[in-house]
């Protein structure tokens, strides 16, 4: 099926009072499997390179793009192809050439006048080629900050001025997710993302979605989130699936040994998140 846009999974997912998942692709096997349960959960899905995971691959977002690219087309679910976390301008201005409908361009590390410049920059560029763009207010913990420490969550007035200001398609805040949490204990602030909603047009993106246990996500869709971010649940699954196999079979040294159930575990966890987010609400 041909690569469908970010903006139009979001727009049918806020109309329809649910959410849609953006999985982050770091290997080939991480896009083959958020293809695999997407098929397997009726639902379209978003794949999602990272800034990180486009260093990973020694700075090149071709390969990988392609890759992501060619697995969505040829899957019966429908994908879209989203590149995230950017903070490189040279990385920005690949996205259009590389098959990408949308960009999260994140200037959240900036004071708050520079990231309103920076970002409008960024969406009059990406507006100009028909990229739909997400940005960042407040800090999301788990890379730089803590989300859980008071002062750093969105403000809702703020937000909404954030919005206007820039002309972003659709905005992350900070609500009490953490980036890379490997278990799923975090508790969201479920009134503040009411609030948020009420305040801000656009859609609202929860990152840090792996450490949300299911009933709060399902909680934070309720209350207005409509796409969550998902990306070391999968780094999870694909470990512990490699890690149980070697320890099994300690003598394999054929990848594909060990990468084919770190595939499906990964798949399985994929269904999992796509059918919490369709019943949130």
């Amino acid at each position: 099926m041909p690569l469908v846009r970010t903006g139009e999974l979001v727009t049918e997912a806020r109309t329809a009072a649910r959410a849609v998942v953006a999985f982050n692709v770091i290997t080939v096997e991480h896009a083959e499997a958020i293809a695999t349960g997407a098929e397997a959960a009726g639902l379209p899905a978003i794949l999602q390179v990272s800034e990180n995971a486009v260093k990973f691959h020694e700075g090149r977002l071709a390969p990988i793009a392609a890759a992501a690219a060619a697995i969505a087309s040829a899957s019966r679910a429908r994908l879209a192809l989203h590149l995230d976390h950017v903070e490189n301008d040279d990385l920005l201005r690949q996205a259009h050439a590389h098959g990408f409908g949308s960009v999260m361009y994140d200037a959240s590390k900036l004071p708050y006048g520079e990231n309103v410049k920076a970002t409008a920059e960024a969406v009059r560029w990406a507006h100009e080629r028909d990229l739909w763009i997400e940005a960042e207010l407040g800090r999301v913990g788990g890379k730089a900050g803590d989300a859980h420490t008071p002062g750093v969550r969105t403000d809702p007035t703020e937000a909404a001025a954030y919005v206007t200001d820039t002309g972003v398609d659709a905005l992350a805040v900070a609500v009490g997710s953490t980036h890379a949490m490997s278990t799923r204990t975090a508790t969201l602030d479920h009134t503040l993302i009411t609030a948020l909603r009420d305040a801000v047009p656009v859609p609202l993106v929860l990152h840090g979605s792996s450490g949300v246990p299911d009933g709060e996500l399902r909680r934070a869709v309720a209350a207005g989130m409509t796409k969550i971010n998902v990306g070391t649940a999968l780094n999870v699954a694909f470990t512990g699936a490699v890690r149980a196999f070697l320890e099994a079979h300690p003598s394999t040294v054929d990848p594909r040994k060990y990468l084919t159930p770190a595939r499906g575990a990964m798949a399985e966890a994929v269904t999992r998140f796509l059918r919490t987010a369709a019943a949130g609400a």
